[in-house]
């Protein structure tokens, strides 16, 4: 499937129906098009060769549709920077995708020209933002000007589509590799279950760059409803946007869903709106609380809720549960704190190291098999092998399945942690603070977090005669990493606990945190 079908078929039917609504400006699907087709014409004008791939480092915006896009109709492959990354961590993937073309909006332009000056493959810094063209960048909407409309070179199939960077366990983002129908699939995934109709108005409450969002936008083109961008997120800023544009779907972390309603009760003017006009809600990354499920259905009344587990590798879809899991019956028989059964045109197992399917009510690894999965990481032959076999995806989750096929994750096999939505690699954080001159050891864990799901928490062992802060750990990370992975907590130790060969036994540490509970993760 080629992901600009959606498009094109709006185009002939409907186009001075509105797709796009962002800042105050409407855009229709035929300027959509018109718009598209001119950047991918700047773009093959600037150099593109077929397969090359190009950056994009900004907020949400109108022009981040036009990018998702007018890339693939030139012939281009996508890379979208994550925003929180760190200099290094962009630079790197920068590098790794051997990436020709960055655009960069009025926020991280000069992290922009910065990281250009120091790649090793960037030839053109493109500045799409709504000021003044900086030196030595190229004008967004000047390009378009001048470009000439270009054909949609209608790449499909198992051609590479974009490279999603997600953390890594060696200390260095991995690029994976999604193809075009790997997203189709993912995105044919929610209409199936009635999410983003035709008259749906989706609000881009996410950051664009993560693949969730892709797969929405992708999805709603499709369907031909109205995309809703809201440039960042805030509680408040989210919920003026729902009721001033009359939002119908939601796509949210748990935590994004307390910070509306917190936002809610500071605010008596938000208080006193209804938002009977949510359909659909889909959240991710944690199981919901019963709290907070509760007071999410009586700010938003008549929305079905959601939960979807997936990754990056699996284009973000593996399971989902349905709307009908989320009352106070399946609550009560424990339903409600599953993630849900496998989704349309996914196989899934679990199964013990072997790779054997072990018996319903046995824990072992989540492995996934379907047209959703990746082709693979980028420049990683080796790591790719190791969690691609036999056609299976092996996803490092633990978990088991009861009788009727709903999967109850308990436990990460990889060293990962999720925290506000967000994955966090331990590797990358004790990388970043091995490199501080006082650190001998370190081991870095998830704790439960009300607000978070799971706090990064980080245990030190200082070098003799040395001395450090908690808050001196945490800016030497802020220089290394993104924010989000640096600690929240840092906990200073004589030693670590190691087994007899001298493995360092994290379950020892993670133990007086998650005591009582009945996971061991979030």
């Amino acid at each position: 499937m080629n992901i600009t079908q959606g498009l094109h078929r709006h185009i002939q039917q409907r186009p001075h129906a509105t797709v796009i609504r962002s800042m105050g400006r409407s855009i229709t699907f035929a300027e959509l098009g018109q718009r598209v087709a001119r950047l991918a014409g700047a773009l093959v004008q600037l150099g593109l060769a077929q397969g090359d791939c190009i950056a994009m480092l900004s907020r949400n915006s109108h022009r981040y549709i036009e990018y998702a896009l007018g890339v693939p109709w030139a012939g281009g492959v996508l890379n979208p920077v994550n925003t929180r990354w760190s200099h290094a961590e962009i630079l790197y993937s920068l590098n790794d995708s051997a990436t020709t073309i960055l655009i960069v909006d009025d926020t991280f332009k000069e992290a922009g020209a910065a990281i250009a000056r120091q790649s090793e493959t960037i030839r053109h810094v493109i500045y799409a933002g709504d000021g003044d063209t900086p030196e030595g960048m190229l004008s967004y909407e000047a390009l378009l000007a001048a470009a000439e409309p270009v054909q949609d070179v209608r790449r499909s199939g198992d051609d590479l589509l974009g490279i999603f960077y997600t953390g890594g366990t060696t200390g260095f983002p991995k690029g994976v590799m999604i193809s075009y129908n790997n997203l189709a699939y993912a995105s044919l995934t929610s209409l199936a279950k009635g999410f983003l109709s035709r008259d749906a108005v989706f609000l881009h409450a996410m950051p664009m760059f993560h693949l969730a969002d892709f797969s929405a936008m992708y999805g709603l083109l499709v369907t031909g409803g109205v995309h809703v961008v809201l440039p960042a997120f805030t509680g408040t800023t989210a919920l003026e946007a729902i009721a001033l544009e009359q939002v119908t779907e939601l796509m949210l972390a748990p935590t994004m869903i307390q910070m509306m309603l917190d936002a809610r009760e500071a605010d008596p003017e938000l208080g006193k709106i209804r938002f009977d006009g949510i359909r659909n809600i889909i959240y991710g990354a944690s199981p919901i609380s019963s709290t907070l499920l509760d007071h999410a259905c009586e700010a938003f009344p008549s929305a079905r809720f959601f939960q979807g587990y997936g990754m990056t590798e699996l284009t973000t879809g593996g399971t989902m549960l349905d709307a009908e899991y989320h009352c106070k019956e399946h609550h009560l028989s424990g339903k409600m704190y599953s993630a849900g059964r496998a989704v349309s045109c996914v196989e899934l197992r679990i199964v013990d190291t072997d790779g054997n399917e072990v018996p319903r009510g046995t824990v072992g690894e989540i492995v996934v098999r379907g047209p959703n999965v990746m082709l693979g990481y980028l420049n990683q032959p080796d790591m790719t092998a190791a969690v691609l076999r036999d056609g299976w995806m092996h996803t490092g989750d633990g978990a088991y399945m009861d009788k009727d096929g709903f999967v109850y994750i308990v436990d990460r096999l990889k060293d990962m942690i999720v925290s506000g939505g967000e994955n966090v690699y331990s590797a990358e954080v004790e990388s970043a603070m091995s490199s501080h001159p006082a650190v001998a050891l370190c081991a870095v864990i998830g704790i439960p977090s009300e607000k978070w799901g799971e706090a990064v928490h980080a245990v030190v062992v200082l070098k003799a005669g040395m001395s450090a802060s908690e808050d001196e750990i945490v800016q030497h990370c802020r220089g290394l990493i993104a924010g989000y992975k640096c600690p929240r907590s840092v906990e200073f130790r004589p030693a670590l606990p190691l087994s007899s060969v001298g493995k360092l036994l994290k379950n020892e540490l993670r133990e007086p945190y998650w005591k009582g509970r009945s996971r061991g993760v979030a």
